[in-house]
This record gives structure tokens, sequence and C-alpha cells, in this order.
């Protein structure tokens, strides 16, 4: 009995590190799938960028008005100003506006922002002037005012300010990209020159593509259309098309003659894709209108609050609803415009196994 005991022993001896090493393969594996089956997911938003006109009773431009002026509130969460500039003035971030002496109050605590995630720590400043995507009914709506239109435009884009670029497309029943975002003024004259009249009116399908172009860009994006009618040949509807300018942050700008007018429900889809983007919409009666309204956009574009912000945290995947007001009992009067929200566009997958939602527009 003995000699089998000692034996044993031995034997156990020996299998014991064998089995330890056993054991501790099959743990791994169980904690590797349940890693496997329980993914780290994380959401991050992209800067939100918004174009912000401020007008007092009479529909003058409110000037002067500085970061701490504007209170900013994405799904009812207090959101903090990262980037800011007036007009065509460069975009500057609130870092560097706080170096600044500011005559409105104390200066802005940068580096809290920095620490809160309103903005990173080395934000550079942004270029100034906008970027102008300008969309030209070419459709058989346009035979009897095609010249006009085209020198109303000229003029519009000879006004623009040096330091925006702009492009030029034309429409009837498929878009044309006659000039790509330039600053080369020229190039694009010569572009409106060269449009000529044709085919049925396709407007929210090109419309929807010049958004999807204008949205690539960093800065502030605008689309200006000049519509002579309704459409009669998209297939896109225009609630998406108006959901995307807001997501993607492009305030639209429509110009269109007494005929659409005379279609009440192009007249009323116009006027709600232009408030809920930040824009307007006109009705010309006669060429002379067209020059006024091109002059009203040129006005608006040099009056132009932008605003940027970094959301915070918000479970919100859907649509984000955002409210700019005035802060203080003197400024309160006054009336805000800008595009009233948002929708995070469609997440996408990394290397690190984590979810991107991005509002496209906003840089």
């Amino acid at each position: 009995m003995g000699s089998q005991s000692r034996n044993f022993e031995t034997m156990a001896r020996k299998l014991f590190p064998l089995i330890l090493i056993a054991l501790t393969i099959m743990l791994s594996d169980k904690t590797g799938v349940r890693a496997q089956e329980s993914p780290n997911f994380q959401v991050t938003v992209n800067m939100v960028q918004l174009n912000v006109a401020v007008t007092d009773k009479k529909g003058n431009y409110v000037t002067g008005l500085h970061p701490s002026d504007f209170a900013i509130v994405e799904d009812g969460i207090m959101e903090k100003a990262a980037t800011f500039a007036e007009g065509d003035e460069p975009t500057r971030s609130l870092r560097d506006l706080a170096e600044q002496d500011s005559p409105a109050g104390p200066p802005v605590d940068a580096a809290k922002q920095a620490s809160d995630g309103a903005m990173p720590p080395n934000f550079p400043s942004l270029v100034s002037g906008a970027n102008v995507f300008v969309l030209f009914d070419t459709s058989d709506y346009m035979y009897r005012g095609f010249v006009f239109a085209q020198d109303a435009i000229t003029e519009f884009i000879r006004s623009l300010g040096t330091a925006d670029k702009i492009a030029f497309y034309s429409y009837s029943r498929d878009l044309s990209r006659v000039s790509p975002l330039t600053s080369d003024r020229p190039q694009v004259l010569r572009a409106v020159r060269s449009t000529v009249a044709g085919d049925q009116a396709a407007l929210y399908n090109a419309l929807l593509l010049t958004l999807k172009d204008a949205a690539q860009n960093t800065g502030r994006k605008v689309v200006v259309v000049f519509s002579n009618g309704p459409d009669n040949s998209s297939v896109v509807p225009p609630e998406d098309v108006a959901e995307f300018a807001q997501s993607a942050g492009v305030s639209i700008y429509m110009i269109s003659t007494q005929k659409a007018k005379l279609e009440p429900v192009s007249t009323a889809v116009f006027d709600r894709m232009t408030a809920a983007t930040g824009g307007k919409a006109y009705f010309a009666k006669d060429w002379k209108d067209e020059h006024r309204a091109f002059a009203s956009i040129r006005d608006d574009l040099a009056h132009l609050y932008s605003l940027s912000y970094y959301p915070k945290p918000n479970r919100n995947t859907g649509w984000r609803a955002i409210t700019v007001r005035l802060v203080g009992d003197q400024l309160k009067k006054y009336k805000v415009r800008t595009r009233n929200g948002y929708r995070p566009q469609p997440a996408r997958f990394s290397n690190s196994d984590k979810t991107t939602l991005s509002c496209l527009g906003p840089e």
C-alpha cells in the first residue's frame, strides 16, 4: 500500500502543471468569447455650425454682437460656443477671441471651455468667407425670362465678397455642375453665360445633389436657388431635401417668379424649406424684383453670425432640436433666424468597433 501511495503522489505532482495550463487556456477562451459578444460602442458627434441672422422689428440687421450674447440649446441641453464670426470676417476660436480685449464684458474663459470639451485645446482659426452654391433653373419654364435671370445671377456673383468661393450649377431634368467651387470669378461668370434652356424641371433631385456637394466643405455653406416654376420630374420628396440641408448645416435661399406662386404647394414648400434651414424665400414679379432679391441675399450673407459648438453627451440619435436665443433684456426684443435642428447621419464602424454619428456639414 505504501508503494502505491508514493506512486500516486508522484503521478499527481507530474500532472498538476498540465492541469493548471489546461484550466488557464479554458478560462482565457471564455473571456475572449465574452469580449467578442460585448463590443464597446461609443458615439461621437462632430462640430455643429450655425448661420444666425439677428434683426430688429423693422427687419434691420443687428450688428456688433459678441459670443456671450448668444445662448445655444440642443435638446434642452445648454451648449458652449467653440467658434464665432460676424459677417465676412474670419471665423475665430473663442480662445483666440479671449486673448483680445472685449468692450462687451469679461473675456471668455477659453481654458475652461477646452477642459469642458467645448473646443479642442489647439483649435485653429478658420478661413473667412462663405461657400456659395448657385443653382439655376434651365428647364422649359425659363424660355421667356432666361436672359434676365442670367443678368441677375451675374450681378449677384460680382457683388459677393472677395473671400467667398462660388459654384455654379444648372438643372432641368438633370443636374449640370457647370463650374465647381472656386474663387475665380471670371470662370463662374463664363459658366453662367454658357447655360441654355432645356427640358422638364427636377428641382428637388438637383437640389439634393447640390446640398451633398456643399456638405463636403468646411465653413459657412449656402445654396441659392433660382427657380421659375414648380417641380415636375423629381423622385426625391422635398421633405427629405430639407432635412438633409438642416443636418448638413446648409442654408437655402430660393428666388422664384410668380409662376411658382400660382401653385400653392410649391409656394408652401419653398417657404418651409428655407425657413427650416435659416434662409429665405423670394417671389419676384419681374426682373427688377429678381435683382432686389439677389441683393437681399447678398446683404444677408454679409450680416450673418457664424457660431459653432461641440454637442455635449446626448443619447438621442434621432432628430435634435436647436434653439438660439439672445441673452439679456436689451437683446430679447430682436428676432433670431437659424436652422431649427439636425439629425446625426448614419453610423459607421471603425477598426476599433466604435460607432460614429456625424452631423455632416458641421465641421
